[in-house]
């Protein structure tokens, strides 16, 4: 995943998982064999109050240089085009937008938080939703960016992170988004931690499925 000389972009939401992965990126920096570089990266939407001084403070402290990068995202999908599914847009959108400032700050790999969690959710959307069995890698290659897209957090469960953050102190800044917290993602949250209550292990189990499938590039 990390290798000698690569200069790593994290896209920083602001959220638990983001920061997480960056302050856990910057401390692997201290012992991993392989040296590498840090960039921080946040995407702004240009809606709502998106106050990133908690952000900007953290970089400070722990060395890593951070970019903001303004764009007007969310008022084309919810003012101009009022979509009424946004999210896949948006998230294309941000994507976007995100490759093009990592290549100018002349890095090769963008690390995203996607954790074990959000692995078995994307399933499951991509299996109810779009009938197809799917779901992020822990590696991709991004031919027409020639980019790598990294997931240091896949193996990581929802309830460590949560923990991280509470043990560090970490600050965390909400998500301006009109429906955060209101999307099919979190039904899809909701209809699980449901079902744990009766069978503990069950998404264990589905992670296992993951990585004994072969799909979209997992190996076990």
């Amino acid at each position: 995943m990390i290798r000698e000389g690569d200069r790593i972009a994290v896209g920083v939401s602001g959220g638990k998982d983001s920061l997480t992965l960056l302050v856990a990126l910057r401390q692997l920096q201290e012992f991993y064999p392989e040296k590498f570089h840090l960039e921080a990266i946040t995407i702004t939407m240009g809606i709502g109050d998106f106050d990133l001084t908690p952000v900007r403070e953290l970089c400070r402290n722990i060395g890593v240089n951070y970019t903001v990068e303004e764009t007007v995202i969310g008022k084309i999908i919810f003012e101009e085009r009022k979509e009424k599914n946004p999210c896949s847009l948006c998230a294309n959108m941000r994507r976007g937008a995100l490759h093009n400032i990592t290549k100018a700050l002349g890095c090769n790999k963008i690390a995203l938080a996607h954790h074990r969690d959000d692995a078995i959710e994307t399933l499951l959307l991509s299996t109810f939703y779009e009938g197809r069995l799917h779901t992020f890698s822990p590696v991709t290659y991004l031919d027409r960016k020639d980019l790598y897209m990294i997931r240091p957090l896949i193996y990581t469960e929802e309830k460590e992170v949560r923990a991280f953050v509470k043990e560090y102190g970490l600050t965390i800044v909400k998500s301006p988004c009109h429906i955060d917290g209101y999307t099919k993602r979190q039904d899809i949250k909701t209809m699980l931690k449901e079902m744990t209550k009766e069978k503990r292990d069950i998404k264990s189990n589905i992670f296992g499925a993951i990585k004994r499938s072969g799909i979209d590039g997992w190996k076990e």
